[in-house]
């Protein structure tokens, strides 16, 4: 029997609303600009578009995990608390490489680009979020029907996770308490995501819990001295809606298809990272955090240490 769970998007919608006014009236309060009118209608936008069709994504993905669950489980894994609690960090963990993933294969990265396109970072950027991302990224979480958990719980936390994530897009929290900003996901930590600096490219993957990224060496700590600019590190100069869900997928499809170049190379355009060019004259985030790195130690050798040695440290803060 198919248990029935609230779709909590739906009603957290007031609760966004109220967040957002009170984060502009801060704002000008304290003479920040951190909202641009028509940056926010565009993330505003990007965000009902999302939901909308997000009725059709999760028609989709909620089938497939049926499918999953019905035939193909290993295991049966019960409505309790502590399959709650196991659920809240298989999910998480499967977010993170989705995220992940999706800044380092340019399939992924067509879909989620969208959430990185504004120039500006407050909690109408949350909502900026993917129209295409829906059918397909799911992918990443195939694994937890598959070992036993129910299809409803799977989609429910999901939407858990997309929950806690909107508090954290936001200028107005500088840093949480210690304890916290070592294991969860911060404001502090999502800036960093979401900086177009090449020592922020492609770091802080986390959905809730920052460990993952600590785990897996892709952790960078907020520095007082390296103020966050955000955006993609070519801004696309846009507030269409059309045109930022899509411009991407546009870009990939003129290189798979058009020019000179083989099959070979024709694929790589939708596997490589972001930034790769098949005659080399592409910069991909590695490369440019490279050529960031050698031109700060050339200068300031004292405080490349610091960002090498606090970058990838478990644990560091």
């Amino acid at each position: 029997m198919m248990p029935e769970f609230p779709n909590i998007i739906l009603y957290a919608i007031p609760f966004f609303v109220i967040s957002m006014l009170l984060e502009l009236y801060v704002s000008i309060k304290e003479n920040k600009k951190t909202y641009e009118t028509k940056d926010a209608f565009t993330s505003i936008a990007m965000g009902l578009g999302n939901v909308f069709l997000g009725f059709l994504s999760k028609a989709v993905v909620l089938l497939v995990f049926m499918v999953m669950y019905e035939n193909f489980r290993i295991f049966t894994i019960p409505f309790a608390w502590w399959s709650f609690v196991l659920l809240l960090f298989a999910e998480d963990f499967s977010y993170y490489w989705f995220h992940r993933i999706s800044h380092e294969n340019r399939l992924f990265w067509a879909s989620h680009v969208v959430h990185h396109s504004s120039e500006h970072y407050n909690l109408s950027t949350a909502l900026r979020q993917t129209w295409s991302g829906g059918f397909y990224t799911f992918i990443f979480w195939l694994w937890l029907p598959l070992v036993g958990f129910h299809p409803g719980m799977i989609l429910l936390q999901m939407s858990v996770s997309l929950l806690y994530q909107f508090w954290i897009h936001t200028e107005t929290i500088d840093k949480m308490p210690k304890w916290f900003e070592n294991v969860m996901n911060t404001p502090s930590h999502h800036r960093v995501h979401h900086g177009s600096n090449p020592l922020y490219l492609d770091r802080n993957h986390a959905g809730i819990f920052i460990i993952w990224d600590k785990l897996f060496g892709t952790f960078q700590p907020e520095l007082k001295d390296e103020k966050v600019i955000y955006g993609l590190v070519n801004n696309i100069n846009t507030h269409n809606p059309l045109k930022v869900a899509f411009h991407e997928w546009i870009a990939m499809g003129k290189d798979v298809l058009l020019g000179k170049k083989s099959i070979w190379d024709r694929a790589k355009y939708m596997v490589k990272p972001p930034g790769w060019r098949h005659d080399g004259t592409g910069k991909m985030s590695d490369d440019l955090r490279k050529e960031w790195e050698e031109s700060v130690g050339s200068s300031q050798p004292a405080r490349t240490e610091k960002v090498r040695s606090g970058g990838s440290a478990v644990g560091s803060q």
